[in-house]
């Protein structure tokens, strides 16, 4: 079998070969008719091959979508993570030439400084100067400290981070589904296999041990396909 085919292309090559071996010329060796309906009973699991092998590629494909919006969401949150911490940074400077101005009782320099502040942050200003910080003691350091001091990048770049490691979650799941469908087609396509060169053993117990072993390995396979999950939508 050449190299390089994916797991679908396995599970369409092996029936086909299978097909070349049955209607194969005088040299090759006879087959018995039960072993013809065998065999028809294994190549007519065929579609479940081909089946295993689609779903492994679509959730493949859906990992991979997965995992790169994962990226994309981390790579906005990263983003606005920056903006907010150059946010917070300008905040503290402003606040220092306002807290001057404020503690000196120059009102004109005052007002103009807070006038200067990010409408969140004014906010949060003003319930500071609430707080009498000159004669409170036990009034907070400085605006950042109060629920009112909030930055929005901060904000969209958390709810994004938590996106992203939603999508970072169900695209690794995606990955092990994909994975587990690979595997299954890998098992059908030898079942193919071993039902398709049974008849070359002269040896009937040969024959009849490859027929067993590949019923055995159809009903296990069979069983976990119908515990996995159909392709996504």
């Amino acid at each position: 079998m050449p190299e390089g085919l994916s797991a679908a292309e396995v599970g369409k090559e092996i029936p086909e070969h299978n097909e070349h071996v049955q209607h194969a010329g005088p040299g090759h060796s006879p087959r018995s008719p039960d072993l013809d309906r065998r065999s028809g009973v294994a190549l007519g699991r065929g579609p479940a091959c081909r089946w295993s092998g689609y779903s492994a590629a679509e959730w493949g494909s859906e990992s991979s979508i997965l995992l790169a919006k994962a990226s994309a969401t981390r790579t906005q949150a990263n983003r606005l993570g920056i903006e907010a911490t150059q946010a917070r940074t300008l905040d503290a400077v402003k606040f220092d030439s306002a807290f001057a101005a404020y503690a000196t009782g120059n009102q004109k320099l005052f007002a103009l400084a807070v006038n200067r502040f990010r409408p969140a942050y004014r906010s949060a200003f003003g319930a500071w100067i609430a707080t009498h910080p000159l004669k409170n003691r036990s009034a907070p350091p400085d605006p950042s400290d109060l629920p009112q001091y909030t930055i929005a990048e901060q904000v969209q770049g958390q709810a994004l981070d938590a996106k992203a490691d939603v999508r970072f979650r169900e695209g690794e799941s995606a990955s092990g589904i994909g994975d587990k469908y690979v595997r299954l087609t890998v098992v059908l396509a030898a079942i193919l296999f071993l039902i398709a060169i049974s008849s070359h053993f002269p040896v009937r117990v040969a024959r009849y041990g490859l027929i067993a072993t590949a019923c055995a390995l159809l009903i296990l396979s069979i069983a976990q396909l119908a515990t996995l999950p159909g392709p996504p939508a």
